[in-house]
């Protein structure tokens, strides 16, 4: 405990769980390797149909519906201990790579390295063979997410993102920016859901007013403010928490590479997803998982109990000075692991200033369209203009009657930190902790009057968290924040806004 603060993460079936082996349920049954055929004529040339996530015969024309993973755990509320689907278990490190399929039309071995592929055309017959039933080495998930947008879009999307970020954009890079290199990828991830119950106690304020007092030349603001205990107990279903299963994309805090805006363009829509079938994979690129669940796991118990913090905001309204929660309480009774790989189209642009070197990613999620992306900045042409709005802002200090026009001193240097935020966008993540879908039920609440504070000097009640995130993106919530109350930093950001919209 620090400050009058605790916390408890209690993992699934608490008394034994880090001993206890998980349940592993085998997601690839029935499937088979060598030749996918289709049901109507029997060519093995399939591929998939991005307007309706149909896999499509390429010879008939036929187009077969999706099969669902269906022998996972439905019910999320009677989730009891660890279930990991087998795409998910633990790789193997030594775990050959190489695969040998007999072609059944005409009888030719034909070799598959499925450390960088899943599929190979026999050299002799043309047909396709197809990798299918899970390999212990990460490169076969459980699920996967058909791409739902074609390149076109994509395309149009990207060129949109850029087109709004041209006047700062480094000259190098407008000269060389094209569409025409971007790539579809299939990149690796891990489902979780789980199962939780949640204790949280703590202090809350509600605002009954506020006014000023004169200081000398000064004025200051005081509020009065009713102070409660504040419980509440809840059971909480999480469903569909997505964590990066690739060492390089989560690291999102790089200053080579712009991880996290790839980060930033989730949610899928998960509910979409089919059983893994290597047709989906064709003429696209994918990664293989590197990552095992014991990896992810403290980094899922954090952003469920972010998730959880949240969860519980909707019953706090009359709380607007927030709430200080002193006792965390989360237990996690059951969860569920599933890889996946999910679609994204993806521009990266290598921008070298003498020997340091960053790579720039725009991506686009190729089931919603977001968006998200770096734009190498012209520091000369920023750092010019951001000295005549600070030049401007001292003027305009001097010669409008506000309150706060002190804060127009720093003129420049928040035009600068908002537009190197537009183009690099830094604080771009994914808000895992309102944008994953939750279910809470048997909600018990407690609201205790204790008295009425006067005089007070803070805007929010000491030691608020109700709103704090500890898993990922905590600078980025900090810089979104500064932005979001600073009243020039907003003036500045919505006139560049307009501006790239026209």
């Amino acid at each position: 405990m620090q400050n009058g603060y605790s916390e408890n993460i209690t993992p699934a079936n608490n008394n034994n769980n880090q001993s206890s082996a998980p349940t592993i349920v085998k997601t690839d049954v029935g499937a088979k390797d060598g030749q996918n055929k289709c049901p109507k004529c029997g060519s093995t040339d399939i591929t998939l149909n991005v307007n309706n996530g149909k896999l499509r015969c390429n010879f008939c024309r036929h187009e077969f519906e999706p099969e669902k993973l269906d022998n996972a755990q439905q019910d999320l509320s009677q989730l009891q201990g660890q279930i990991v689907n087998s795409g998910a278990s633990d790789i193997v490190a030594d775990t050959n790579d190489i695969v040998t399929f007999k072609c059944s039309s005409c009888g030719a071995e034909v070799v598959i390295d499925t450390a960088s592929a899943t599929q190979a055309r026999c050299h002799w017959c043309r047909n396709t063979l197809s990798v299918n039933q899970q390999i212990p080495n990460g490169s076969i998930p459980d699920v996967v997410l058909p791409f739902g947008i074609s390149k076109d879009v994509a395309k149009t999307e990207i060129e949109r993102f850029v087109g709004k970020r041209k006047f700062f954009a480094h000259p190098k890079f407008r000269r060389e920016f094209t569409t025409e290199n971007i790539m579809g990828v299939y990149l690796p991830y891990m489902i979780v859901d789980a199962n939780a119950h949640i204790n949280l106690v703590g202090k809350g304020e509600h605002l009954v007013r506020w006014y000023y007092h004169d200081n000398g030349d000064s004025r200051e603001i005081y509020y009065d403010a009713d102070l409660y205990n504040v419980e509440r107990e809840f059971d909480l279903v999480i469903q569909g928490l997505t964590i990066e299963s690739s060492i390089d994309k989560l690291n999102n805090s790089s200053s080579n590479v712009t991880n996290n805006v790839i980060n930033a363009i989730m949610p899928f829509d998960l509910e979409n997803c089919v059983k893994f079938n290597a047709n989906y994979l064709k003429g696209y690129n994918s990664e293989k998982r590197d990552t095992n669940i014991d990896n992810l796991r403290p980094l899922v118990y954090k952003e469920s109990k972010d998730i959880a913090r949240f969860a519980a905001n909707p019953t706090l309204k009359e709380y607007d000075r927030g709430v200080a929660w002193s006792d965390e309480q989360f237990n996690l009774k059951g969860q569920q692991w599933k890889a996946a790989y999910l679609p994204v189209w993806l521009y990266s642009y290598l921008q070298v200033s003498g020997e340091k070197k960053v790579l720039h990613y725009v991506a686009v999620n190729a089931r919603t369209k977001e968006t998200m992306g770096s734009v190498p900045i012209h520091m000369p042409k920023l750092l010019g203009i951001s000295f005549l709005v600070e030049v401007l802002g001292i003027l305009v200090m001097f010669f409008v009657d506000f309150d706060y026009n002190w804060v127009f001193l720093f003129a420049g240097f928040i035009y600068f930190f908002v537009m190197w935020i537009r183009y690099r966008n830094s604080n771009a993540r994914h808000k895992y902790e309102t944008e994953t879908k939750t279910n809470m039920t048997n909600l018990r609440k407690t609201d205790q009057f204790i008295k009425t504070e006067k005089g007070l000097t803070n805007s929010k009640i000491l030691g608020v968290n109700n709103t704090s995130i500890s898993g990922q993106g905590i600078s980025s919530q900090l810089l979104n924040s500064l932005v979001d109350q600073n009243p020039v930093a907003s003036l500045i950001k919505d006139s560049t806004d307009k501006k790239g919209e026209n």
